[in-house]
C-alpha cells in the first residue's frame, strides 16, 4: 500500500508516479468511515488496513496526482525523533565515536515537516547541509517494546532529509541540534509511506534499502550520498525499541533513522548547498524528493 497526502486529503496510490498517477480519496471511497486526513488514518491504523484488505480490489482512482500538492504523508506528528551517528562512516566522517549502547537522539520540530517537492529558504548566514535518510512512520502507540516486533509497530517507510544548518549548530558551548535542524521547510517527507508488505511485495528488504541524494543545477548532478540500511548500526527495529524503553511513541509519529556518509560537513573543504541548487533524494522502493534552495 501507498499511502499519500494530496491537497490535504488522505488517497490511496494505485498506480503511476507523483505526477499523473491515479489514486483513491479514502474518505469518499469508505463513505466517510476513514479520513479525510492522514491522522485519523493512524488513529485507528488496524480498523484502516482491514477495510484495505477487503476494498482494495473493488477501488476506483478518482484523483490524478499533482506532485505540487502532495505533503508529507504524516504532516503533524505529536513527536519526531531523530538519530544521529547511526553509520559508522558518518560518524568518522564528522569526527565522532561510533555509539555503542545508543545513538545521539533529537527531535526536528514539527513545524518544519514539509512535502516532497518545492523550495527551501537558506538562512541567511548560515551553512545548509544534507542528510537523505529512511523515515519510520508508527502506527500503534509503542512503549517497551522488544525488537523484535518493533516492525508491528510501524505503519510504513517514507524518505526523507535531515536539513541541518551547521553555523547555529555549532555555535554554542553545546550542539543546538534541535533548532539547527528545525527552520522552515527542513524536514521534507514523501513522496508517500509505504507499507512493509508492499516493499516486500516488490522484492525489497526492509533491512536493506539503498538511498542517496544529489546536488544539480541544470543537466549536471553530482551525487554525495549512496549507502544501504543494512549498514545502520541500531537497525530501524532496534531503533525503535530503543526509543521505547525511554518515550512512548504515538501513531502518526516521525522517526528519522540516520543518515549515511557524504555530507557537507564531512568534506575536505566542507561543501554546503547554494541558492539555486536542486536536491534530490530518493529511497530505492519508495521514492524520490526534489528541492531547490534559495
Amino acid at each position: 500500500m501507498r499511502l499519500a497526502n494530496h491537497d490535504g486529503r488522505a488517497v490511496l496510490v494505485l498506480s503511476g508516479g507523483p505526477d499523473g498517477g491515479k489514486a483513491a480519496d479514502i474518505a469518499t471511497a469508505s463513505q466517510g468511515r476513514f479520513g479525510p486526513d492522514l491522522a485519523s488514518l493512524y488513529a485507528d491504523w488496524d480498523g484502516f488496513t482491514t477495510w484495505v484488505r477487503t476494498a482494495l480490489t473493488g477501488l476506483s482512482p478518482d484523483v490524478v496526482l499533482d506532485r505540487a500538492l502532495l505533503g508529507s504523508p504524516s504532516p503533524y506528528p505529536s513527536q519526531v525523533a531523530a538519530i544521529g551517528l547511526n553509520y559508522a562512516d558518518h560518524a568518522a566522517e564528522t569526527g565522532y565515536e561510533v555509539p555503542t549502547t545508543l545513538p545521539p537522539v533529537f527531535t526536528k520540530f514539527p513545524s518544519a515537516i514539509t512535502g516532497p517537492y518545492g523550495e527551501v529558504t537558506l538562512p541567511p548566514g548560515g551553512n545548509t547541509d544534507w542528510e537523505v535518510e529512511v523515515v519510520a512512520i508508527i502506527a500503534r502507540e509503542c512503549h517497551q517494546v522488544s525488537e523484535d516486533s518493533a516492525w508491528d509497530y510501524v505503519a510504513g517507510l517514507a524518505v526523507g532529509q535531515d536539513l541541518s544548518e551547521r553555523v547555529s549548530q555549532m555555535a554554542g558551548p553545546a550542539p543546538q541540534f534541535g533548532l539547527a535542524k528545525s527552520f522552515p521547510k527542513f524536514a521534507p517527507i514523501g513522496p508517500w509511506l509505504v507499507t512493509v508488505d508492499e516493499l516486500e511485495t516488490a522484492g525489497h528488504d526492509r533491512d536493506d534499502l539503498a538511498l542517496g541524494c544529489a546536488i544539480g543545477s541544470g543537466q549536471e548532478w553530482d551525487t554525495v550520498q549512496d549507502g544501504r540500511t543494512s549498514k545502520l548500526i541500531f537497525s530501524i527495529p532496534r531503533t525503535i525499541a530503543k526509543l521505547s524503553e525511554v518515550i512512548t511513541l504515538r501513531p502518526g509519529d516521525v522517526v528519522f533513522t540516520g543518515t549515511p556518509d557524504g555530507v557537507g560537513l564531512g568534506m575536505n573543504p566542507p561543501r554546503f548547498l547554494r541558492s539555486g541548487e536542486t536536491l534530490r533524494t530518493w529511497v530505492k522502493g519508495i521514492g524520490e524528493l526534489e528541492h531547490t534552495f534559495r
